[in-house]
């Protein structure tokens, strides 16, 4: 059978999305027992890379990748390859960036009243799993007053203790027997991902794990951010390049040039104030039309970078198929982004591929965990655990 210490550290995530927190936990150290997503786009993301990528192999051979709602989802029920191994070494992590909406601005904030609120789910979902740790990634709007007394309540859940029932009075919960280390905000651009994103991350430990250990909550990987011209440099040149002979030679050197000189001269400009990173992408949903940058203040953002945030540009064989270089590279604002750098600005690896039509891939890529900051959480977790493992094997040789 196999040992817990060979498979390393476990996970099962929901609301997985296209992979962004699962690459960071991945290369933390977890090790996925199953990755539970909704968006058959999405599901199809996931099951390409973990098929074809040889640093996924342990998942290919233990790891549910399951086109489920969440709240449907059954552990015991659903994990066809990985129930063995959950049922013999139990579960280290369960993760989720549980649907962002409810408490984002954009989505109007109506917290508990919207029906796409997630955190009752998840916390039945630790009372079945018992994991040894969780990790809940949400809005910077979550840590906003008004969702105090939600806050409060989810704590309470979690570890016991008062909060403000819906009748106003104090009610008091029994909790699931963790404790909740941290729930704060990480900004994204601290960890080496060119733009403004800050998530509300909370971290809980379970109790019989955590006894004396500490939990340490990341800190910042990149003194300064990385810009979005350095972020891009590359695949902007690789996008124009192709046109640098022929009809088009004149116009795409001084687009790329223009494009360069625009992103550089912001970032010089806002050096000591955050630097030239991009604005929050978002992703939107299917309720939407098309995909582009976001509002209007992040459009006019992406404008001083010289980029048009007005739509999202084919990929390189898809524009000279279709023949929209016009629109794609030489429109007056600068040229629009392609779902692979607007994966760039999220922290993907560059070899990570997604399925779907254009539009599918950016709302998956728009609506992704950031990988860097996935890992940084996902690392200080590890410590925890893996330091409870040596206290309990010294305890128990």
């Amino acid at each position: 059978m196999t040992r817990t210490n060979e498979v390393g550290y476990t996970s099962v995530e929901i609301c997985a999305g296209a992979g962004g927190q699962a690459i960071g936990l991945h290369q933390a150290g977890f090790r996925h027992l199953a990755l539970v997503e909704i968006d058959s786009h999405a599901v199809e993301t996931l099951k390409e890379n973990i098929r074809n990528r040889e640093e996924w192999s342990w998942e290919r051979e233990h790891c549910d990748v399951l086109s489920a709602d969440v709240k449907k989802f059954s552990p015991a029920e659903d994990l066809k390859k990985s129930g063995e191994l959950l049922l013999g070494h139990g579960l280290d992590l369960l993760a989720g960036g549980v649907p962002c909406p409810p408490f984002s601005h954009a989505g109007k904030q109506l917290g508990k009243d919207d029906e796409r609120d997630l955190f009752p789910r998840m916390l039945q979902l630790v009372k079945k799993l018992n994991p040894r740790a969780v990790m809940i990634e949400n809005v910077r709007g979550l840590m906003d007053p008004k969702f105090s007394d939600y806050r409060d309540w989810i704590v309470a859940e979690l570890q016991g203790g008062t909060y403000r029932g819906e009748d106003g009075e104090q009610a008091r919960a029994v909790g699931l027997g963790y404790t909740v280390c941290k729930w704060g905000i990480l900004e994204a651009s601290d960890f080496g991902v060119p733009q403004l994103r800050p998530r509300a991350i909370l971290v809980a430990i379970r109790n019989d794990v955590l006894k004396d250990v500490k939990y340490e909550w990341p800190t910042p990987t990149h003194e300064e951010p990385v810009s979005v011209a350095e972020s891009l440099r590359q695949s902007m040149f690789d996008r124009y390049e192709p046109y640098f002979e022929g009809a088009y030679a004149e116009r795409a050197r001084a687009a790329y040039d223009r494009w360069l000189s625009k992103a550089r001269t912001r970032d010089a400009e806002l050096k000591g104030k955050g630097g030239g990173i991009a604005p929050t992408l978002v992703g939107g949903s299917k309720k939407h039309g098309g995909a582009d940058l976001g509002p209007s203040r992040a459009k006019a953002a992406w404008k001083q970078l010289g980029v048009s945030g007005l739509g999202v540009a084919n990929d390189a064989v898809t524009c000279r198929e279709r023949e929209t270089e016009g629109r794609d590279l030489f429109g007056d604002d600068g040229p629009m982004l392609t779902v692979e750098q607007a994966a760039i600005i999220q922290g993907f690896p560059r070899e990570w591929k997604f399925k779907g039509g254009k539009t599918a891939q950016y709302r998956q890529v728009g609506n992704a965990f950031p990988p860097p900051v996935a890992k940084a959480v996902g690392e200080s977790i590890i410590d925890v655990l893996k330091a409870a493992r040596e206290r309990d094997q010294q305890e128990n040789p």
